[in-house]
């Protein structure tokens, strides 16, 4: 807990050590203030969306990861309200881009425009497209096309926008929060792999129970509106994001998702077998880099201060599962990417036993 709780410090350590535990006091305390609140924040969606209480953590652990998420589920799940819920909670400035086939990268990044004013010269002036924002829900990003879905790409790897020679920060945090619709749908393109791997989480939006949609009608078919209470700020969010960085994880839980990750590679000599005949590309460095953030925000939004094999495996699935391609031989076979990496996992955890 030490290195987590020197994050909170924010300062150099104090010889007297009397200061050194009242610091130490103080950083216990706000460490677990934040915890408290994104707990709260997380019950807030809760009553708001309800069902979805496993889909709501994951999107935590994608924001406090400082990840993109990749919201994905038939119509009518949810996913949009997810989002929209999230940016009520967490206070963060929040902008919307419908994605459609008719949608040009200009009008998600902004675009140079002519302006006058009074009796003076013309100028170029640029105009901020919906992009500069803390939070963007990029709704059904899949039906724009490739050529749109690849004006993300800087934004969501470098934090920044380029337009007419200028590079421009964005606003921070910054996070994207995209949903879409299955692949096997009507008018959807699917995403460039480039892109898709931008995106830390994979997250399955499922249709809720029978008794859970029971309470959906009756929460959402009265006259009374229901809204999420803001519990966070955008400074609670970049806390938790330094936080997560400084969780410690043991050498032996580390090796083994160097392990995991090697195995998923049909080209390497450590690869799994069912690796090398089903699947056409692994985890990359980027993916195994992406399943240990996740890891180490999923132990610290449960109070933990270490990453042990069930953080990992809670994130396993949604950190990789669209980081994997199935073969001609995988996809003519049906072979499901959610059980072959819980396969893969499975063993390699077995192997360093």
């Amino acid at each position: 807990m030490s290195a987590v709780t020197d994050v909170m410090k924010g300062k150099t350590p104090v010889s007297d050590t009397s200061s050194q535990e009242a610091q130490g006091a103080a950083s216990q305390e706000s460490l677990d203030r934040l915890v408290r609140l994104l707990k709260q924040a997380q019950q807030e969606i809760g009553r708001i969306v309800l069902g979805q209480d496993k889909v709501i953590e994951h999107m935590f652990i994608g924001m406090m990861s400082n990840g993109h998420v990749l919201l994905e589920g038939p119509p009518g799940v949810g996913k949009t309200l997810l989002v929209r819920c999230l940016g009520q909670v967490t206070g963060l400035q929040f902008s919307r881009v419908q994605f459609t086939p008719d949608l040009m990268p200009a009008d998600i990044s902004g675009s140079m425009v002519l302006t006058q004013e009074g009796q003076g010269e013309a100028r170029l002036q640029f105009q901020p497209g919906p992009i500069f924002t803390q939070l963007l829900l990029a709704d059904e990003i899949n039906r724009a096309t490739p050529r749109t879905q690849s004006a993300l790409l800087e934004a969501m790897q470098e934090r920044t926008v380029s337009v007419a020679g200028q590079t421009m920060d964005l606003p921070q945090p910054f996070l994207v929060l995209a949903t879409q619709n299955p692949f096997e749908m009507e008018g959807t393109y699917t995403l460039p792999e480039a892109q898709i791997d931008r995106f830390l989480l994979h997250i399955d939006v499922h249709y809720p129970e029978r008794s859970i949609l029971s309470d959906v009608l009756d929460l959402t078919t009265g006259s009374q509106v229901n809204a999420a209470q803001a519990c966070l700020t955008s400074q609670d969010i970049l806390s938790a994001q330094a936080l997560v960085r400084a969780v410690p994880i043991a050498e032996h839980v580390r090796d083994v998702i160097a392990h995991f990750a090697v195995a998923t590679q049909p080209g390497s000599t450590h690869a799994h077998e069912r690796a090398r005949r089903f699947i056409r590309f692994g985890l990359s460095p980027r993916g195994a880099q992406a399943l240990v953030i996740a890891a180490k925000a999923h132990a610290l939004l449960h109070g933990k201060y270490n990453v042990g094999f069930e953080d990992v495996e809670a994130v396993l699935l949604p950190a990789t599962r669209h980081r994997l391609q199935l073969n001609f031989e995988g996809r003519a076979q049906s072979i499901s990417i959610d059980q072959l990496v819980g396969d893969i996992f499975a063993h390699c955890r077995k192997q360093a036993a």
